[in-house]
Parts: structure tokens; sequence; C-alpha cells
């Protein structure tokens, strides 16, 4: 008999799963927030350009899926974070909606805001996007400022709504290893995908300082989160407390989950090292199944084992869980045979990434001048 329980608990999965592939797939945002400083020539910006125009489609489908998921699954999180922490999400929103922009119009002849403003855009969207994900997952951990009555109506504790997250170092933490992340994968993904020596060996140079940069957040923030207290649910009393080492007990409580996470820190770190001293063109599949394994770890441990998810710092009481914040048993159970389809929506997707990378850009290629973006 499928429970409740069961179905919370399995749409956590496949939302933590949704997000893993959405941090992979920023390698798009990557690429993009190095179109001013990695390409040396007009040529390598527009090699630089279509490798990750060809791929911008999938991380934006992803996105869209994983807040339609988020929000069928867990609707109370969406009216609490989009009606409190709304600037943030507008910020974010904004990033991507000038990204698609800039791909539709970038190469039309005749543009009147020129190449240059819609590479601004695609540079704005590469470096904010990811950034502001980060932060605001980080808030996952570090919580927030708001309330919910009776009715569970938000009221939010800043009028910054969602800004006075960049003022937490964990949060930003976060933000700039999620940032960086999506510029080593992005890399990775060039030097596998472009044929072109020069741009191959330029992104190798740069690799090792996004890797080192993304390591130092990304540790920093790992272990200020072991080490600080969490916000621990009782799921028999309703309330929430805080527990020293929570996310460290958390951890070690759920060893599968200890397991995930080393696996996809270890898958990771063999990709960088095999593109750094092997100059191994496949290394982007390492780090990509690393960064999804990683990722989906971490909201394992944001949301399972008795621990609210998005917590509030100013009350504790209306902090989110994923019991209090889904759907009804009815949704669940409902959209759980829809998610049946995934597997076959996966293959799809594989299909058309295996064939739109068939053949490698080349400069000859975007010289003639065959579907530019």
């Amino acid at each position: 008999m499928i429970s409740h329980m069961f179905l919370q608990a399995y749409w956590w999965i496949i939302i933590s799963l949704l997000a893993g592939l959405l941090v992979f797939l920023m390698f798009v945002q990557g690429g993009q927030s190095m179109i001013f400083s990695l390409p040396k020539t007009e040529l390598q910006k527009a090699m630089l350009v279509n490798a990750m125009g060809r791929k911008w489609g999938f991380t934006f489908t992803t996105l869209v899926t994983f807040g339609g998921a988020f929000f069928a699954s867990f609707p109370l999180f969406y009216s609490v974070s989009f009606g409190g922490a709304y600037w943030m999400w507008i910020a974010i929103l904004f990033s991507f909606i000038i990204q698609a922009v800039a791909y539709e119009y970038r190469s039309k002849p005749s543009n009147v805001l020129g190449q240059k403003t819609f590479d601004t855009f695609l540079f704005i969207n590469g470096s904010l996007g990811p950034f502001l994900i980060g932060t605001v997952v980080g808030t996952f951990f570090t919580g927030s400022q708001f309330s919910l009555n009776e009715l569970n109506q938000v009221k939010w504790g800043t009028p910054w709504h969602g800004l006075e997250a960049l003022l937490n170092v964990r949060n930003l933490a976060l933000g700039l290893a999620v940032l960086f992340l999506a510029r080593t994968n992005g890399l990775l993904y060039l030097m596998n995908t472009v044929d072109d020596d020069d741009l191959f060996e330029r992104s190798r140079r740069k690799l090792s300082m996004d890797s080192i940069s993304f390591l130092v957040f990304f540790l920093f923030f790992v272990i200020v989160l072991l080490l600080s207290e969490g916000f621990a649910y009782d799921r028999a009393t309703g309330t929430v407390s805080m527990e020293k080492f929570k996310y460290l007990h958390n951890l070690l409580q759920m060893p599968l989950v200890m397991v995930i996470f080393l696996a996809g820190v270890i898958s990771v770190l063999y990709g960088i090292g095999a593109a750094l001293f092997k100059a191994k063109r496949s290394a982007i599949w390492y780090t990509g199944a690393g960064t999804i394994l990683a990722v989906m770890a971490l909201f394992f441990i944001a949301g399972f084992n008795g621990t609210a998810f998005y917590p509030s710092v100013s009350d504790p009481g209306s902090s989110l869980t994923i019991d209090k914040a889904s759907s009804s048993f009815f949704t669940l159970k409902t959209m759980m045979y829809v998610s049946f389809f995934v597997p076959f929506v996966i293959a799809y997707i594989w299909y058309a990434w295996k064939a739109i990378n068939r053949k490698k850009i080349t400069g000859d290629e975007i010289m003639k001048g065959r579907h530019l973006y």
C-alpha cells in the first residue's frame, strides 16, 4: 500500500534529481560567462556561442521542468518563496529571459541592438543565473525570515524580499561554488565539442583557475555546513528546533547519501584532473555525473531525516518540511504515474543530444554560416 509519506519522499528524490541535472546543464551559462574573456578571435567567440547555443534549450527546459515539478509536488514552498523572496526570483527569471532573446536575435540580420548587446545579455545570464540559483539554494540550509498564519499566508520579515540572502556568507559561498562549477563544466564541454586546438588549450589553461575557485568555495560551504546548527523537525510534535551538527548527523545517519555525495565529489575531481593532466576531452562526463550526484546528496541532506528544507529563522514553527509543504495524496499519486514516462523523455533527450553533437564545431562550419546563433 502506497502511503502519503512514501510519495512525499519519492517526489523529493525526483526534485533532487532534476536539481542535479539543472546544475550540470548550467555549463551553458558557465560558457556564456566567458564570452568576453576566453575567445581570442571573433571566430572563436562564434564557436563558443554556437557550442552553448546548441544546448541552451536543454537547460531552459530542465529549469521549467524543475520549477513545475516543485510547484506541483510542494506548492507551499512556491507560495512562500515566490510570495516572499520575489526579488531574487524575478532577477533569476529575468536573466533567463534575456538569454532566450539573445540566442533568438543575436545573429539576425539588421538587429537594432547590435550583436555586442546580445553578447552582454549572454554574459549576464551566464554570470548571474548560476550564482543567484546557488544563493537561493543556500537558504535551504541557512534559513529565511518569514512567518505563516493559520491560512498559510506568508509574511516576509524584511523589506528586501529575498535580496537579504546576499548578505549571508554561506549563501554567497554556495552561489559562487555553483558559478565556478558551471564555468568548469562549460570549459570541459568546449574541450569536448569544439574542434579548435587553440581554443582547446586556452580552455585548458583557464580550467585550472576556475576549478580551484570552485573547490575553495565548495569546500568552505560544506565544512561550515557540517559544523553548523541545523533545523531539526520532530514529526510527532510538528516542532522545529535547532540541533548542533544537524547536517553532519544527516550525512552519518544516511550512509547511502554519504556514498552518493562522496562518489559525486570524487567523480568531479577525477574529471578535472583528467582534463588538466591528461588533456582528456571526455572529462565533461565525469564532472557531469559527479555534479548530479553531489547536488542530489545536498538536497537529500536538506530534506530527509527530520529536517526542514526551507527553514524560517524568525519563526521556526513556520519552517517548511517535505510533509508540511507537499500536495495531497491524490495529487502526488497521480503525478507518480505520470513520472513513469520520465525515462522515455530522458532517452529522447539523450538521442537528440547525440544527434546534435554528431559533428564537432569547426571554424569552417561557422564561416559557412549554417544555423548560427
